[in-house]
């Protein structure tokens, strides 16, 4: 069963001393058939659904002051705890009632959709919902005792603050009382814009100019000043378009980011209401191919702005995907506040046709510089932009294009995905780590097949690549959809949100090696086991024991006779059965060697038709008597050699072996039987022998009950197998449950 995705995802990331926390909302996933592992088992997740009805959040806001994750959903506004989401939760009811069903529309969008939700001040959020097809907004009270209610007095229509339509892309953030919105102001969805509100005025841009604005959908905004002067804040869109090419025959779509003057007030004789600072550019985000021949990530699906201390030069984080029919592929690409304000103070485009290309405008530009604020870092001539001559007005509504585009730092995607097995790419956060050998970015990117990827990447200076380490793939909910005082993720889909630690140090094992291949900056080897990692400013008892090597996880300089002597085991098999010889590598990245010692003897196993190398282990379809002998399984990553497991292998002839049906029959001494020869052929955990026969003997139907009886709802890790429901793999660990 898959959902559908939102486009519009809100992404909220805060960070100080003590606290992290990113939420990544509206991720639509599918819904998994099976929780080998569960996360909520090792106190790493919480999740609240409501109340069993379809939660369907479309938007989050955290308030860390209050110490509050706000949830706008369909129909309701949920206040929940960020000490743990599914404790303490209240609620307020946005009903609303219309004509939504006469005029055709189905009976799921005639609710109050949620999809404006900003903090106004420290004791009110603005809300804005849909409204069946009328949106309507309102003020909610927050306060430090829990206060949470909605004033009823402050009910005001929603009409260009919120979309009519729930799945109408749109995206808000507010500044000083006054709310930045990128919306389809209109019913029908022609009319695409980027507008202000406040109690006094309403500033959009133009209507019908497709110059400005042509079939855009909003994916993200922020407000970024340059300096410290306030009247010189600018306010940034990010958004895609189409754009006819210079044949005047294809439309393409290309990303733009679009800037805005925050204290812009229009003209006084033209552009009345109107933006007298708007200009935008493309960013591009492409690989460079053969024969010159770029690859390029054109859509943008979402973004995401990592501030600094000063909030003068975020790092802005685009996650793309290609326009192309026949490659699909995703891509994300990192941009500097620098490179973006050096493009709006470059040249302008022009071109005379549409259809034409477009060329550097080479002709006097006009002062006050067309797109600038009227502040005093620009001269304090004008106080307000209602003061700039017409000719400067005259100048930006026809040149509201910059001429060079927006590079990516590295001038290349951190990272590149193909579309695997059709999963998409479609949201991203970013935490920003301090490890011991430098800072890294941790990306968490949410897919529609339930999962939500953890990576890192590092740019080598020396070879000029970049290299991007898969840490962790964290499967969300069981049933359709980050910040306790440490940590956290949060993720919010059609029926509940999901609150998730951001590490668990302790799955990669007690060893040296593995922690370090693990290459997790969150995690270091504290000389008993992985633990969380603190920085030289923060108490840490084994901190002149502490291993960590993010950028090259060179585990034989760290670990160099550290190694833990290899686990032995024994297995028996019956000639002719089948036989898997289990060994899983805790890393992803590590590549597993299989040999057969025999006396001093050791031989490397090469796979054939009989005998198949899997993920799980040494499979062996037919065992032979000459199979017999000591097996070892060794991973190679990073230089370092890691012997895992010795496993000596014992062949039985089969006539000495009676599995008849007598010795099948029901009762204590036959299960007792069963357990032991599930011990002797090789499976670590007999306990578990009631699960195994269910899955093997009993009826599709019957298994399916005992399922639904079991399985709690919640958060799981997984690796990437997933050709079968009950062989699920974990990257870098395994989980035994």
């Amino acid at each position: 069963m898959n959902l559908r995705i939102l486009k519009n995802s809100f992404v909220h990331f805060s960070h100080n001393t003590h606290t992290h926390s990113i939420t990544l909302a509206h991720m639509h996933i599918a819904l998994p058939t099976a929780l080998p592992n569960k996360l909520w088992q090792l106190n790493r997740s919480w999740v609240f659904q409501g109340h069993g009805a379809s939660l369907q959040p479309q938007t989050m806001v955290l308030d860390e002051s209050h110490e509050r994750l706000y949830v706008g959903a369909k129909n309701t506004l949920f206040s929940l705890s960020l000490d743990q989401l599914n404790m303490d939760q209240r609620e307020v009811g946005l009903f609303s009632r219309c004509e939504c069903l006469m005029k055709g529309r189905e009976k799921s969008e005639c609710a109050n959709y949620i999809k404006i939700l900003q903090k106004y001040n420290q004791t009110h959020l603005l809300v804005c919902g849909t409204g069946a097809f009328n949106p309507i907004c309102a003020l909610a009270r927050v306060g430090n005792t829990g206060q949470f209610s909605l004033e009823g007095h402050s009910i005001m229509s929603g009409r260009g603050r919120c979309p009519y339509d729930p799945n109408s892309p749109c995206t808000s953030t507010l500044s000083r009382g006054e709310l930045y919105i990128g919306l389809y102001t209109d019913y029908w969805e022609n009319d695409g814009a980027l507008c202000r509100l406040n109690n006094q005025t309403y500033t959009r841009t133009e209507r019908d100019d497709r110059q400005q604005l042509n079939d855009p959908k909003f994916v993200g905004s922020a407000v970024i000043p340059d300096n410290d002067d306030r009247d010189d804040d600018k306010v940034y869109f990010f958004f895609t378009e189409l754009e006819v090419d210079a044949e005047g025959v294809k439309k393409a779509v290309y990303t733009h980011v679009g800037r805005v003057c925050a204290n812009d007030q229009g003209g006084q004789r033209m552009l009345v209401n109107r933006w007298s600072s708007f200009l935008k550019t493309r960013l591009i985000c492409s690989v460079a191919g053969p024969n010159g021949m770029d690859t390029h990530f054109d859509n943008l699906e979402d973004v995401f702005v990592l501030k600094n201390k000063d909030g003068k030069n975020p790092e802005i984080f685009g996650l793309f995907s290609t326009t192309s029919a026949v490659f699909k592929g995703y891509a994300v690409c990192v941009y500097h506040m620098e490179d973006i304000r050096a493009v709006f103070n470059g040249p302008f485009a022009y071109r005379e046709r549409p259809e034409h290309h477009w060329t550097p405008y080479e002709d006097r530009v006009p002062y006050p510089r067309p797109g600038s604020c009227a502040s005093k870092v620009n001269g304090g001539g004008f106080s307000s932009s209602k003061d700039f001559p017409d000719e400067v007005l005259r100048f930006v509504r026809s040149h509201p294009m910059m001429y060079r585009p927006v590079l990516p730092q590295h001038r290349r995607p951190i990272l590149l995905q193909t579309e695997q097995g059709g999963r998409k790419l479609t949201q991203i956060a970013v935490d920003r780590v301090q490890a011991q050998d430098g800072h890294y970015h941790v990306l968490y990117i949410g897919t529609d097949d339930s999962v939500v990827l953890k990576v890192i990447t590092i740019y080598n200076k020396d070879t000029d690549t970049m290299e991007e380490v898969l840490l962790e793939e964290l499967q969300v909910f069981k049933c359709p959809h980050v910040n306790a005082p440490q940590q956290q993720l949060y993720v919010g889909s059609e029926v509940g949100v999901a609150q998730v630690r951001l590490y668990q140090c302790d799955l990669y094992g007690s060893e040296c090696a593995d922690c370090c291949l693990a290459r997790d900056p969150y995690c270091a080897w504290d000389g008993l086991t992985c633990s969380r990692y603190y920085t030289a400013g923060v108490y840490n008892k084994s901190r002149r024991f502490r291993r960590q090597d993010v950028r090259h996880g060179n585990a034989v300089q760290l670990c160099n006779g550290l190694q833990i002597d290899a686990e032995e085991r024994l297995v028996y098999s019956v000639e002719s059965n089948s036989t898997l010889l289990e060994c899983v590598p805790r890393s992803l990245q590590a590549r597993v060697l299989w040999f057969l010692q025999k006396g001093e003897e050791k031989l490397e196993v090469q796979g054939d038709e009989r005998v198949i190398m899997t993920s799980h282990g040494l499979l062996f379809l037919r065992v032979r008597n000459s199979d017999a002998g000591v097996y070892v399984c060794q991973t190679v990553e990073h230089g370092y050699v890691h012997t895992l497991l010795r496993i000596s292998l014992h062949v039985l002839r089969g006539e000495r072996v009676d599995i008849s049906p007598r010795a099948l029959v029901p009762g204590p001494k036959s299960r007792l039987w069963y357990k032991d020869f599930l011990q002797l052929i090789g499976y670590r955990e007999a306990q578990k022998v009631e699960e195994y026969c269910e899955r093997v003997w009993c009826s599709n139907k019957k298994r399916k009950k005992t399922k639904r009886k079991y399985a709690p709802a919640g958060v799981e890790k997984r690796g990437r197998s997933r050709a079968d429901e009950n062989t699920h793999r974990v990257p870098r660990h395994t989980l035994d449950t």
